[in-house]
């Protein structure tokens, strides 16, 4: 290990240390895989002067950068000098499990210190002992005998687990049950659970408050921050006193945010709700166990009520041909014949739980809240409220409805949590440009209009190691014969390159359609083809991939973000369509005409910018070491026929351009 002394740290400059510690000759360098770049020199200084100023920063990194690093070291070097809390969100498992397994274990092994970082996951996956023994004891009055058989494995594993969170459990169990034994805010508090040593999220609240470094993904962290008291009682920091925040994979940002500062009430929530009350099929529930027969009577009439409540909502609702969004832009586009119900079980089981014992009492009282949260959601909705959101129904792929609302403009509402006050916090992602330098689009997006943006380039040869094909004789997409045409160059592509190759679609349909057309080339090429959708999870799929090195992937939207295949496995791309959104989803509708009202241009203003950074993704998955190399194909004549076009090929990475008759 190195010595601080080694170092040359200087406590007073976290700008100085970091620019020394990624030096050609600093603590970095003693590292045997060691490979000096500047480019990630140039992105941890620039972190650790917005973290020593205090202040927001925006900063894309391109592939290769090495900007896991380059954030946590200036952030672990802070967050040990000043006993302050660096919280990093990212988007994917993926990133999180390098997070703790890989970058963090290799930093600490450079510092030489003790730095403790923590995975963070949502309190619901965390088994709570005492909730489970209270399970346990409820019986035959609270579940089925499958059921029971379910809690006494639990059990059983609740006995020998170390880790106590659903991803340690090696069954799948009903949602129903496991929402009786895991944590939640209502029973499992320090008061009732800490002291036994037993609580597995109570000892992960210590670990919490032990934690250098706490890692989480995007949808937590907006979950937390919605109920930022419980570990921030000071209001100075995001989730903690003083913490600072690293956002990584920012460009998922606005989509995420815009969700989980929404508000959804789905049917089945509503009755999984109720069921816990009572539920008439199997007689069981919480006002089975006390005995009140008024409690089950009205859960019955409102459990009637919730179907023909969304049987009339889906009566209201014109679908389209393929549409699972219905967007709602009348108030009271059906009668709320919900409303009273959802108060009277709501009362009732508040009523019923002052005459339980202490933990029916915490149970019925944490499920009348929820009850009277639906009615407050669900006026939301149906009287449209708020000016600011857009309002849809949705269909679940097994048909069950959820009324949905999320804001148009999330700018607005994380400006000032993020970006009016001076507190540390970065965003940064391979892809947040659309080939502006100042990264002005995303900026806006989000409500930084007047942060501080930098913007890095990958240190790969692009010039060297790929090439970027465009066809010239390519149908447009919506002519008859594209997709014969499609098929044509797609065997021409796969034979260039011996297979290896991602083909990237934005129709699942035309992915299908596509795939059983090509079926026959690829048995006689002998290479084999693996499709999404077929059943295989997609992280088999691109272990499968990885494993056959001529195989060739048809993939859609997941595929285009986050996969990262270095080496032979992959070495062409292959772009079937221009990444347009299909504006038929209402909060894309409403982002538009949002656009369109300011006297913007929403096609140039939002379509095809968000377009280019999909584009940028999917390109991305090509490059990822310097040793790669190959081709990127794009089977859109867009690019080469429309005004547009000339603007999604400057974002491209700066590689020779090959036009194909």
């Amino acid at each position: 290990m190195i010595s601080l002394a080694e170092l040359g740290h200087a406590p007073e400059s976290l700008t100085r240390f970091t620019s020394d510690f990624f030096g050609q000759s600093g603590a970095l360098s003693k590292l045997r895989d060691f490979e000096f770049r500047p480019e990630q020199q140039q992105m941890a200084v620039a972190v650790a002067r917005a973290l020593e100023e205090g202040r927001p920063l925006v900063i894309e990194a391109g592939t290769g950068v090495g900007k896991s690093l380059a954030y946590l070291a200036p952030s672990a070097r802070l967050a040990l000098d000043e006993g302050r809390k660096a919280v990093i969100s990212t988007h994917t498992i993926n990133l999180q499990e390098q997070l703790i397994g890989k970058d963090i274990p290799l930093l600490q092994s450079v510092i030489g210190e003790p730095l403790r970082a923590l995975l963070l996951k949502g309190r619901r996956n965390y088994l709570c002992p005492l909730r489970l023994q209270i399970a346990m004891s409820g019986g035959p009055e609270l579940f089925t005998t499958s059921e029971l058989e379910e809690l006494k494995l639990i059990w059983e594993w609740g006995e020998k687990t170390k880790d106590g969170t659903l991803s340690d459990l090696d069954f799948t169990p009903s949602p129903r049950v496991w929402s009786q034994v895991c944590s939640e805010s209502h029973a499992c508090t320090p008061k009732r659970c800490a002291g036994s040593g037993r609580c597995f999220y109570q000892e992960a609240r210590k670990r919490i408050a032990d934690a250098h470094i706490l890692v989480v993904n995007h949808t937590l962290f907006f979950t937390l921050l919605n109920g930022q008291s419980e570990f921030n009682e000071s209001g100075e920091g995001f989730l903690f006193a003083k913490d600072f925040l690293i956002f990584d994979e920012a460009h998922t940002l606005e989509q995420v945010a815009a969700r989980q500062l929404g508000l959804s009430l789905s049917q089945t929530g509503m009755k999984f709700d109720l069921h816990r009350l009572f539920n008439p099929r199997n007689k069981k529930g919480l006002f089975q166990l006390t005995g009140d027969s008024e409690g089950r009577r009205l859960t019955m009439a409102l459990l009637d009520e919730i179907d023909e409540f969304f049987d009339r909502v889906e009566g209201n609702c014109r679908w389209g041909d393929y549409g699972r969004e219905f967007r709602v832009r009348d108030a009271e586009f059906v009668e709320d014949t919900l409303g009273s119900g959802l108060i009277e079980v709501s009362r009732r089981a508040r009523a019923i739980s002052e005459l339980a014992d202490e933990s029916t009492k915490a149970e019925l009282g944490e499920l009348a809240r929820r009850l009277a949260d639906c009615r407050a959601g669900l006026a939301t909705f149906l009287d449209q409220r708020d000016d600011g959101l857009v309002y849809w129904v949705e269909k679940s792929e097994r048909e069950s409805l959820s009324l949905n609302a999320a804001p148009v403009n999330v700018a607005e509402l994380l400006r000032p949590v993020f970006f009016d006050r001076d507190r540390p916090c970065v965003f940064t992602s391979a892809t947040l440009g659309v080939g502006e330098r100042d990264l002005g689009y995303f900026r806006k997006r989000v409500g930084a209009g007047e942060v501080e943006a930098i913007r890095i380039g990958s240190p790969f040869d692009y010039e060297k190691q790929m090439t970027i094909h465009l066809v010239k004789s390519m149908p447009d997409p919506t002519a008859r014969d594209y997709e014969a045409a499609l098929a044509k160059w797609i065997r021409h592509f796969v034979r260039k390159s011996g297979g290896r190759a991602f083909v990237l679609f934005t129709s699942y349909k035309l992915m299908q359609r596509i795939s059983t057309e090509l079926d026959d080339f690829f048995r006689t090429e002998k290479i084999r083809l693996l499709v999404q959708g077929g059943g295989t999870p997609r992280n088999l799929l691109i272990e499968d991939f990885k494993d056959d090195e001529t195989s060739v992937l048809f993939g859609t939207d997941s595929f285009w973000t986050g996969v990262d295949v270095p080496g032979k496995a992959l070495s062409n791309v292959i772009i079937t369509r221009l990444p347009f959104a299909v504006p038929d989803h209402p909060l894309t509708q409403a982002r538009l005409e949002y656009i369109e009202e300011l006297g913007g241009n929403s096609f140039m203003d939002y379509s095809v910018p968000e377009a280019i950074l999909k584009l940028r993704q999917g390109v991305g998955r090509l490059i990822r070491s310097s040793e790669d190399r190959g081709l990127v194909v794009i089977l859109d004549n867009r690019v080469l026929t429309k005004r547009y076009g000339k603007v999604f090929l400057e974002a491209m990475p700066e590689a020779p351009v090959i036009v194909e008759e």
